[in-house]
């Protein structure tokens, strides 16, 4: 049996003495010990998931394998939040989700990819930590924490990698979990920060490449860039699936979420970014440079489909317009 490292840092377990021993082996495995089945890999078809995201290499749990699981996954499954706009229930066990966005081929916001993800990669043998960070983007309060992220450890390789398949605009790839570790892949930009805390926990935070700009991963270390813009902040306290059950529940509900009030739909390409929020397409490519299309109402369907490969009945694009 492998033995595999604690919580995120990878670090093993002490052994006990003898009476903290006697005392584990009464009271038996504690709710958030670590456990292969977290995430209800062995539900998964890992076989119908692996098709859908057009992946077809290697099941090892290298870091070679999960560098191409999560480029074949973020460029395969958009980002949509059609169950919110519409007001419907979003149940998160795996099953449903793999009906949605494996067998059902639709979309799904963060909460959604994230399980998905972490089901699969548990299931092929890595090692899975849940992380929730806070949605930043340069706003000048707290916001709640409504992001989940992944922190992975392969069996070749001793660091952490952060996962974040639920965005919809990358990482196309992992980026080490290291303080200033940068990351480029077909142009698009990501580096990692951490920054000490008031209240002495260290947080992390994510940044991606401002609009117009390219980037420099060498510049802006430390401190804010005119280069970078700060896209979520998130520290290491471990999350499991309930905690994203919680959190769903506020994004897809609450109606101060903007999720329940207007369409949002994502997808990354290696070439370019596609988002749609309400009615207006916004295409973004690698170096910055941006444009804007006003869609009419009518040709919505049209653009789902063929932009973003979304196919919603005519019952949901009907409630998609009347909400927007």
């Amino acid at each position: 049996m492998d033995t595999w490292p604690s919580a995120i840092t990878g670090t093993p377990l002490p052994a006990p003495n003898a009476d903290a021993g006697a005392s584990a082996l009464r009271s038996g495995p504690r709710p958030t010990d670590h456990r292969s089945d977290r995430w209800s890999g062995d539900l998964l078809d890992v076989d119908a998931y692996l098709e859908r995201i057009a992946y077809s290499g290697p099941r090892e749990p290298t870091l070679a394998v999960l560098r191409d699981l999560q480029r074949a996954h973020t460029t395969g499954i958009p980002f949509e939040n059609v169950h919110a706009v519409l007001g419907r229930p979003l149940p998160l066990d795996l099953p449903s989700i793999e009906a949605r966005l494996v067998h059902g081929r639709r979309g799904g916001y963060c909460f959604e990819h994230v399980l998905l993800f972490a089901a699969a990669v548990e299931r092929l043998g890595f090692h899975v930590t849940g992380l929730t960070g806070r949605i930043s983007l340069g706003a000048p309060k707290v916001l709640p924490p409504t992001h989940a992220l992944l922190a992975v450890i392969t069996r070749d390789d001793d660091r952490t990698w952060l996962c974040d398949v639920g965005y919809g605009a990358g990482p196309m790839g992992p980026i080490e979990l290291r303080d200033g570790a940068h990351v480029e892949y077909d142009g698009w930009r990501h580096r990692l920060e951490r920054r000490p805390s008031t209240h002495g926990i260290g947080q992390w935070w994510m940044y991606q490449s401002a609009p117009g700009t390219g980037g420099d991963p060498g510049e802006g270390h430390g401190r804010a860039s005119a280069d970078w813009i700060d896209r979520h902040t998130f520290t290491l306290t471990a999350q499991y699936p309930i905690d994203y059950v919680v959190g769903s529940h506020f994004v897809g509900s609450h109606p101060r979420s903007p999720f329940v009030s207007r369409l949002f739909v994502q997808r990354l390409t290696p070439t370019a970014h596609y988002g749609l929020d309400d009615l207006t397409l916004v295409t973004t490519l690698p170096d910055g440079t941006s444009t804007l299309e006003r869609i009419p109402s009518k040709a919505l369907d049209e653009t789902l489909r063929g932009v973003f490969g979304i196919a919603l009945s005519e019952e949901e694009t009907r409630g998609i317009v009347a909400a927007g």
